[in-house]
């Protein structure tokens, strides 16, 4: 049913065929490929999104939110729909379901920037470790991160939530071979955990040039061979503590906050 004066759709059945799309998007870490959007759920990622003037497509609330929910939300999109409270906590991806969520159109496909400062995903597969990497690039002033084939899909639900409203602040560019790379104009840096300079050495010394593209690589098997022989730099972090290597994630803030504090 459809409420033509406000615009709104309100859906009761599961069988509904927009049900059944939503339920593919939240669910299926690629989807958002194949229909051309993006499921945001809960109130964080959407005002994070608002704030960057992203394209909202659909505001979708359950039927106990959608009475209480701020004008500012409402207005957010051309089109609100109402779920019924169980079928909202059927597409949802969180442990708690949220009561809101936005459909975003997919961002256009973008254009390398050569210049631009970059994070290399060399298939991070991880969409925990994928997502707290764009956070941290994007708190450190890395506005461009390019995926090679074999890294976490960017903007799946589990990426997305991890990013906690990072995607829109940053060009994000996936899919990508080897030799796409070779269009960025700015030093490559490998981070590896067994060889090359010791960061805060480097850091001391002012070493490290910025712009940059750091390289991190898989979580077991790290960069891979042909990245690491075509970097400027190769760097690793010291672990007075004696662990054989950090996680991902946690290595990619300490390498941004050195280059950037």
């Amino acid at each position: 049913m459809t409420d033509a004066a406000a615009n709104v759709k309100h859906i009761t059945s599961r069988d509904n065929p927009w049900l059944k799309a939503m339920r593919r998007l939240s669910q299926d870490a690629t989807a958002y490929r194949k229909q051309g959007q993006v499921w945001l759920e809960g109130d964080h990622l959407c005002r994070a999104a608002m704030a960057r003037g992203c394209e909202i497509e659909e505001a979708v609330f359950t039927e106990s939110a959608w009475h209480q929910a701020p004008q500012a939300w409402r207005l957010a999109a051309a089109r609100q729909v109402v779920l019924a409270d169980d079928l909202f906590a059927g597409i949802s991806g969180l442990e708690s379901p949220a009561s809101m969520g936005f459909v975003l159109r997919l961002p256009a496909p973008l254009s390398m920037a050569p210049a631009m400062p970059t994070v290399v995903l060399d298939r991070v597969q991880d969409a925990g470790n994928v997502g707290s990497i764009l956070r941290s690039a994007s708190a450190f002033g890395y506005r461009q991160v390019l995926a090679l084939k074999g890294s976490a899909a960017l903007w799946s639900p589990k990426v997305l939530r991890a990013g906690m409203g990072a995607h829109f602040a940053l060009q994000l560019i996936e899919g990508l071979a080897v030799e796409d790379l070779q269009a960025l104009d700015i030093p490559w840096i490998a981070t590896s955990s067994h060889q090359g300079p010791y960061l805060h050495e480097l850091v001391h010394q002012q070493a490290i040039p910025f712009p940059c593209a750091w390289l991190l690589g898989h979580e077991g098997q790290g960069v891979r061979q042909e990245l690491m022989a075509k970097a400027t730099l190769t760097v690793r972090i010291a672990q007075p503590g004696g662990e054989e290597s950090l996680n991902v994630a946690a290595a990619a803030a300490i390498c941004f906050h050195g280059v950037r504090s």
